[in-house]
C-alpha cells in the first residue's frame, strides 16, 4: 500500500499530475474537489457543516482505502503552512495509512503565479472541478489565497524521509508523474 500526498497552491497542477501518476502506477486518484464538489451541492465548503461533511467523507475514504487491498492512493490538497490545523490534518492522514503499513510519500509542487493563472482555466480543471467553472470567482479566490496563505513550505521546513519538492512551472504533467514514480520507485 502506498499513499502519495500531492500538495501545493491552487492551480499548480496537483490533480493533473495525479491523473498522470494514476495512469503509470495503478494508484487511485482522490483529488480534493471530489468531496468539495459533492458537499457543495448541499452546503458551501466555507460553512461549518460543509467543512465537517467534506472531512467526514475524506476520513472514511482514507480509512477504507488504507485497510483495502488496493495498491494505494494519491490524494491532492492545498496545505496552508501557517495553520497548525493543516499540519495536524496531514499527520492524521499519514497516521491512518501508517497504521496499516503503507509507504507514505509527500510531493510538494510549486509554480509561478502567472503559470497558475493560465492553468486555472484549462479544460481539464474546468471539467473536473465544478466550483472552478465560475472563472472570475475562481481567479479571485486564487489571488486572495496567494496573499492570505502560505501554500508552499520554506526550504527545509518539511522534515520527512520520503519528501520531494518540484517546481513544475515548465515541466509537463506526465514528466512530473514520471519523476515522482522513479524517485519513490512506485
Amino acid at each position: 500500500m502506498n499513499l502519495v500526498l500531492i500538495f501545493g497552491p491552487q492551480a499548480v497542477g496537483k490533480m493533473t499530475i495525479g491523473q498522470e501518476l494514476e495512469k503509470i502506477t495503478g494508484l487511485k486518484l482522490f483529488h480534493n474537489h471530489m468531496t468539495i464538489d459533492l458537499v457543495s451541492n448541499f452546503f458551501s465548503y466555507g460553512t461549518e457543516e460543509g467543512r465537517r461533511l467534506v472531512d467526514l467523507f475524506r476520513m472514511e475514504i482514507f480509512k477504507a482505502v488504507a485497510k483495502s487491498d488496493l495498491k494505494g492512493l494519491i490524494f491532492t490538497y492545498t496545505w496552508c503552512f501557517e495553520l497548525e490545523e493543516d499540519w495536524e490534518y496531514t499527520r492524521i492522514i499519514c497516521d491512518i495509512f501508517k497504521q496499516n503499513g503503507a509507504n507514505i510519500y509527500l510531493v510538494e509542487l510549486e509554480a509561478d503565479l502567472e503559470e497558475r493563472l493560465r492553468r486555472n482555466v484549462t479544460n481539464n480543471r474546468l471539467e473536473n472541478k465544478l466550483l472552478k467553472r465560475d472563472i472570475e470567482k475562481s481567479k479571485k479566490l486564487l489571488l486572495e489565497a496567494e496573499h492570505k496563505h502560505r501554500n508552499n513550505s520554506y526550504i527545509g521546513e518539511i522534515k520527512f524521509e520520503n519528501y520531494l519538492r518540484i517546481n513544475n512551472t515548465n515541466i509537463p504533467s506526465d514528466e512530473v508523474a514520471k519523476i515522482i514514480k522513479n524517485k519513490f520507485n512506485i
